[in-house]
């Protein structure tokens, strides 16, 4: 029997931050699986602030969201139906789909978990995507050493917290950003960070000065905005940015106030010797061993921490997305279909 998927699709594209007008709830008929495919009822749909790019039409890494077409995400789904050997009813996998609860999709494309490795959502942030961004930035571009000052924003977020603790682990000073005191006293007396300041309280600038006296040698830059503004002028001499989001501009609709930065970067740039990278973490794809097998050391061994902010049901996908876009998450944002 054909199986009825509701979806989520996107409706207009957003201007400034998304509204929920923007996306409307439908109905589609999905084909019954075919040789090597399988038929998925998702059960975790993962939400990250890259979507929000793929939701504009600007030249981007990757094509845009057409208008009718559901978001892509990764997903953890169960095997409903199988027509390859390799999969079995009841089966949970890794997928790169859409907002959707049904999916037809390759066997080819799936990634069998075992549930008693991990909680299998797991896969969707601290030994997914998210991590592997963290430990491969962190890795490549900011070359981490013993006794340098590393800054992240949102430092409770999926890819923030982790990077943080990562450094920690290597022997670095870590100070973070976060939106609010309870998200700063997690950071610190939770995942272990140095400092964390408040990006809401006024005078960031000054506060980080205080928080890095030696300078700073890496910057996580996630978030732009503000916290760039008063990261930049601490960064030390041969500093180091991986650069793989910039959260606080997605919301733009017109330039930025206040007289053009980019001649004062550029000379930073130049006279400070800096390094900055933008990436995506398919770069780092050879990695993906090494990360993986790191990573669940440190969590079986508690010296890395994870939190999870869960909604339930599809129909809070889009207030959650809003929500996380606008900092309300708490930790890697999910939505779980019950």
């Amino acid at each position: 029997m054909p199986q009825i998927a509701r979806v989520i699709q996107l409706a207009a594209r957003p201007v400034g931050t998304p509204k929920p007008s923007d996306f409307r709830i439908a109905e589609s008929l999905l084909a019954d699986p075919g040789p090597g495919e399988v038929l998925l009822r998702m059960e975790w749909l993962s939400l990250d602030p890259y979507m929000r790019g793929r939701m504009s039409e600007a030249r981007s890494y990757a094509a845009p969201t057409a208008l009718g077409d559901p978001p892509p995400c990764e997903a953890v789904a169960r095997v409903l139906v199988s027509n390859d050997p390799g999969l079995a009813p009841g089966d949970q996998v890794l997928v790169y789909d859409a907002w959707r609860d049904h999916a037809v999709a390759k066997a080819a494309d799936c990634r069998k978990l075992d549930p008693a490795a991990a909680p299998v959502q797991a896969w969707l942030g601290i030994l997914g995507m998210p991590g592997r961004t963290a430990y491969t930035g962190l890795k490549h571009i900011g070359q981490p050493k013993p006794g340098e000052t590393l800054v992240v924003g949102a430092a409770t977020g999926a890819v923030g917290s982790v990077v943080g603790q990562i450094a920690r682990l290597q022997g670095l000073r870590v100070v973070g950003v976060a939106g609010g005191a309870e998200k700063c006293r997690y950071a610190v007396e939770a995942l272990g960070f140095d400092a964390c300041l408040d990006r809401h309280q006024p005078n960031l600038g000054s506060r980080l000065a205080e928080a890095c006296p030696k300078g700073i040698d890496i910057y996580f830059e996630l978030t732009g905005g503000d916290v760039l503004t008063a990261v930049l002028p601490l960064l030390n001499p041969f500093a180091r940015m991986p650069v793989c989001g910039t959260i606080a501009g997605f919301a733009s609709t017109t330039p930025p106030p206040g007289p053009d930065r980019l001649p004062d970067l550029m000379r930073l740039v130049l006279t400070r010797r800096l390094t900055l990278r933008g990436f995506i973490v398919d770069d780092f794809n050879a990695d993906t061993t090494e990360f993986e097998a790191a990573m669940a050391r440190w969590l079986a061994e508690g010296a890395i921490r994870n939190r999870e902010d869960v909604s339930h049901g599809l129909d809070s996908m889009v207030a959650a997305f809003i929500g996380m876009l606008e900092g309300r998450n708490f930790g890697k944002t999910l939505v779980r279909l019950d």
